[in-house]
């Protein structure tokens, strides 16, 4: 079967035909999530932005062919409608990496609905583009404290300010992504010089708790408001629910504009830092993989080259012919 032909050709997702709502398609969306969520193990983050992916494919090719959006004709997508997609959101601001990561969305969603037909139906082949792979900058442990401070100084209350520098500290002390710092519970008291940390995929593994972290958690504990359960988050906020990671991040942007720091200084960045500070004094790729909770080592190599481009700018700064 081949629709292109005689399809109308639509360059914006949105409109008529592309609403999602309209599409049986996304009842298989719906399943699809669940799949991720129940079977895969995928982070709720992960789900949704796997979802929408799913939904924005449908409203596409549903505006382009000018028709209804089921499995049929999902499975009968050609390459050319894909890369009719993704240049649409190329249209739209998308980078490499995002579109990278748009088309493993929708080969994921095709995958899925392929599964679901006792056919074999071969999935369309697209080249993704190419993804410049980043390297990630330390933040100086000065700067880190400084940071820490800032944001401190800067909250309305004097609970809120030892949680957000608690928060900020256990992210570089402990190297754990933002999820994982507000994912920690009550169950985590009291505290003791390891705490056990729930990553990607619900692994848990069990990372250093430094003196100085846990005495910002104990002072936060100590001043917070409210009554820490096994069952409640760790860190809450203002009226007593789950902290929200936009929050912190937020605080983050606000505490770098004050301190003049670049805008790669973000919670994220604090665990790069973490790793790279780890790698410059001699710990080695297969502990930190451990550490940081990567599911590959090939994840982990990518602070040798952190630490190779910090050698060089220490190179180029104090070598008189650099």
């Amino acid at each position: 079967m081949n629709r292109v032909n005689d399809a109308p050709h639509h360059s914006a997702l949105s409109g008529g035909q592309g609403d999602p709502a309209h599409h049986p398609a996304r009842e298989i969306a719906a399943r699809w999530g669940d799949y991720l969520t129940h079977d895969r193990r995928r982070s709720a983050h992960t789900v949704r932005a796997y979802v929408a992916t799913a939904h924005r494919l449908i409203q596409f090719i549903g505006g382009h062919f000018g028709e209804r959006v089921d499995a049929n004709l999902l499975r009968d997508l050609k390459a050319s409608d894909l890369r009719a997609y993704l240049a649409v959101r190329r249209g739209e601001g998308l980078g490499n990496s995002s579109a990278a990561r748009e088309l493993s969305a929708v080969r994921g969603f095709l995958g899925f609905v392929a599964a679901q037909d006792r056919r074999s139906t071969s999935l369309p082949r697209v080249k993704g583009p190419k993804k410049s792979r980043s390297v990630p900058r330390p933040i100086a442990p000065a700067e880190v404290i400084a940071l820490a401070g800032d944001v401190a100084e800067d909250a309305s209350e004097e609970w809120i300010a030892a949680r957000n520098e608690a928060v900020l500290l256990l992210l570089y002390g402990s190297g754990l992504r933002i999820a994982e710092a507000l994912g920690l519970s009550g169950a985590a008291l009291p505290l003791g010089e390891t705490i056990q940390v729930i990553g990607k995929r619900n692994k848990t593994r069990v990372v250093p708790l430094l003196a100085p972290v846990r005495e910002a958690i104990e002072r936060y504990i100590a001043l917070c408001p409210y009554p820490t359960s096994n069952e409640q988050p760790l860190f809450l906020g203002a009226r007593g629910g789950p902290l929200n990671g936009e929050l912190v991040r937020r605080a983050v942007r606000g505490a770098r504009a004050r301190l003049g720091l670049s805008e790669r200084t973000t919670p994220h960045a604090l665990r790069h830092s973490f790793a790279t500070h780890l790698l410059g004094r001699g710990a080695d790729l297969r502990s930190l993989q451990e550490l940081l909770g990567h599911a590959s080592l090939s994840s982990t190599q990518i602070y040798t080259a952190v630490d190779a481009a910090h050698l060089l700018d220490v190179y180029r700064n104090a070598h008189p012919r650099a």
